[in-house]
């Protein structure tokens, strides 16, 4: 059976078709695209040749695909550019098999403006956000939302470059940088219409700029970092980077039990966490930093703490963190389903807490909880018991170096139980 062939094409049509991509499309009896590729490439059909639009129809169009083989007719499906670089083929491959779809790429849209630019492109993260109507980001989104993936890829990178949509335009973009306090840090680049007579580029211009501009479709949007990042490790801010409450408390979970919970709940880089009890983030904003693919979601009760854990996030640039005000379990039941679960505050409901916790948390995961008291290490062993799962105790106690005159001392910091509850796959 002859294949599907799915061919990469941009505005200038034939002109950048190499010779065997023209005798395909020349010999097809079934041309799939949309309008704008089916019109480029027009010159080239026959009269005889079938045109389907498969504007908003990309789901059905490996049912296209299967029925016109079947009958042993030759199909060409047109992409745009590469169209195995965040295109058609691969849904294409899924569905009929790779023997059955035979890919022609051209340069994508990525190549094509990095040489337009002159930028090096072999460390550059792509995106794209060429989908449904995302709305605007603002600081706090959902791990779901449509932007959510520059957003986290943009804490993580110094160059990008993004494929738009018609709703999704560079204007909204540049919105996220600035909604995330990034206004300053980055310069972008707009490529317009490539390989298009009105082909235009636009250089080096403030998100601010771009944030108020419309620009012609379709559009590559590349974004560079200027500023440089402030430096924040992975794992082991110090206690004194965070902003916390002054003076009667400052932070509830020291750095050496952050590192040993953090450890516990071993994480993975694409985890969902929650983090209930957050208090000034400290916790939940360095699991962020572990699981840069993934997303943290964070509740605590107190209004000041809650906006010191929303200072912090901005300072370490970290977007891929959640945060309500609130007191737990409210709003729980909205949340995905996490692969990591810690427990800092309770607000007395610590039972409650962990049996809804464990019921949510997916196969694999650990929930992780910290208590100071007696009264909750007995609640939370009857919990862990209870819950049938595999758990463990540790107790922590940790000294730090203080000064006294010319000598130094240790000052014992309070001791903590860590009690962990591990959610075997089955």
């Amino acid at each position: 059976m002859t294949p599907c062939q799915v061919i990469g094409v941009h505005d200038d049509g034939a002109a950048g078709l190499t010779a065997h991509a023209q005798e395909l499309l020349r010999a097809a009896d079934l041309v799939i695209g949309a309008p704008h590729q089916l019109r480029v490439v027009a010159s080239l059909l026959p009269e005889q040749t079938e045109r389907r639009d498969a504007n908003g129809r990309v789901t059905i169009v490996a049912a296209w695909v299967e029925e016109a083989l079947s009958t042993g007719r030759r199909v060409v499906v047109l992409a745009t550019g590469d169209p195995l670089y965040f295109g058609i083929a691969a849904g294409l491959i899924a569905a009929l098999g790779r023997e059955r779809v035979h890919v022609v790429p051209t340069l994508s849209s990525v190549q094509l403006a990095a040489a337009r630019l002159g930028l090096p492109w072999h460390d550059a993260k792509l995106v794209s956000v060429h989908a449904a109507d995302a709305g605007e980001w603002v600081p706090g989104a959902r791990h779901d939302h449509g932007l959510a993936p520059l957003a986290r890829a943009i804490g993580q990178h110094d160059l990008l470059f993004c494929l738009t949509s018609p709703a999704n335009d560079p204007a909204r973009l540049a919105r996220l940088l600035l909604a995330a306090g990034l206004g300053e840090a980055f310069r972008l680049d707009v490529a317009t219409r490539l390989n298009a007579p009105d082909e235009a580029l636009f250089t080096d211009l403030t998100p601010a700029a771009v944030a108020e501009r419309t620009f012609p479709a379709p559009n590559v949007l590349v974004l560079r970092r200027i500023a440089p990042r402030l430096p924040c490790p992975r794992f082991g801010i110090e206690d004194g980077d965070y902003a916390q409450r002054q003076p009667e408390q400052g932070l509830l979970t020291k750095l050496e039990v952050r590192a040993v919970a953090l450890a516990k709940l071993r994480l993975d880089p694409a985890a969902l966490v929650w983090d209930i009890g957050a208090g000034a983030g400290t916790v939940g904003l360095e699991a962020a930093l572990l699981c840069p693919d993934g997303h943290v979601y964070a509740i605590e009760k107190n209004p000041a703490d809650s906006a010191n854990a929303r200072a912090n996030a901005r300072r370490f640039g970290i977007l891929n963190y959640t945060l309500v005000t609130d007191r737990a379990p409210a709003q729980l039941e909205t949340w995905p389903d996490p692969d990591a679960v810690f427990i800092g505050g309770s607000s007395g409901a610590l039972t409650a807490l962990i049996e809804q916790c464990l019921a949510r948390l997916r196969p694999g995961g650990r929930l992780v909880i910290n208590v100071v008291t007696f009264e909750n290490l007995a609640s939370a062993m009857a919990a862990a018991r209870s819950s049938g799962l595999r758990w463990e105790v540790l107790q922590l106690s940790a000294a730090r170096s203080q000064p006294i005159l010319q000598l130094h001392r240790l000052a014992a910091q309070n001791p903590v139980w860590i009690v962990v509850i591990t959610k075997e796959f089955t």
